[in-house]
């Protein structure tokens, strides 16, 4: 990364948050949900599987079991079986029904919109509280996994290898209102075109992107899929 003052690295980072805005004006998470509950388990789906899997899988899942206390009481074995698409299904089978547990016997069936009560409850990683605030809340979030941490250091936005770090490098350069879109259009961004952006000027840069459009953010970190004309 060169040598840039804060003031110039917030300057390209606006640069780069208008790019991404040109290339992929409507980027969201691919999910499906109608609740902030359904977010969350969804999200901890989507852990090492496409978002497409995820959705096959959660569309079983939310019809048998539509509450967190639904999804506490039930049947590992059961939940087990309907999950298996999705991948380490045994670890994750615990890591819902952990969370639906917390939600059902300390929240009310609710799932709170403040990051330290969702990072609390078991099974839910700091991103995948990010993800649920941001598009199920509202709520701006940096939801930095693995994808985040590759691209953003190769946008030369970040030197750290640390989560937590870059998600507080990311927020001091840019504006809250911007972060859970960022997220989303940074996952619709591959690694080729991170280089070709940080490079290229913006004519350059929209040749490569895909048309402008609705993009969907696949927000697992499994192989990356084709999401309405943009890849995660």
């Amino acid at each position: 990364m060169s040598r840039e003052s804060q003031h110039e690295l917030r300057r390209r980072a606006a640069r780069l948050v208008t790019l991404l805005a040109n290339a992929y004006p409507d980027a969201r998470t691919a999910l499906r949900f109608r609740n902030p509950f359904e977010a969350l388990i969804a999200t901890i789906l989507s852990a090492q599987c496409t978002d497409k899997q995820v959705n096959e899988v959660t569309e079983v899942l939310f019809r048998d079991y539509a509450t967190p206390a639904a999804l506490a009481d039930a049947d590992p074995v059961a939940i087990e079986a309907i999950i298996r698409p999705t991948g380490f299904y045994r670890q994750k089978a615990k890591s819902i029904q952990s969370a639906a547990r917390d939600l059902a016997e300390r929240f009310d069936d609710r799932v709170p919109a403040i990051l330290d009560d969702l990072i609390s409850r078991r099974g839910v990683a700091r991103k995948t509280a990010n993800v649920v605030l941001g598009n199920a809340f509202g709520i701006p979030g940096l939801a930095v996994d693995t994808h985040m941490q590759r691209v953003n250091r190769r946008l030369g936005l970040t030197r750290a290898e640390d989560p937590e770090q870059i998600e507080r490098d990311l927020a001091a350069l840019l504006p809250e209102r911007e972060w859970t879109t960022l997220t989303n259009r940074v996952i619709c961004l591959d690694d080729f075109r991170a280089g070709r952006l940080m490079v290229s000027a913006p004519a350059q840069f929209m040749v490569s992107a895909p048309a402008a459009g609705s993009g969907r953010a696949n927000t697992g970190q499994g192989a990356r899929s084709s999401v309405k004309g943009a890849r995660r």
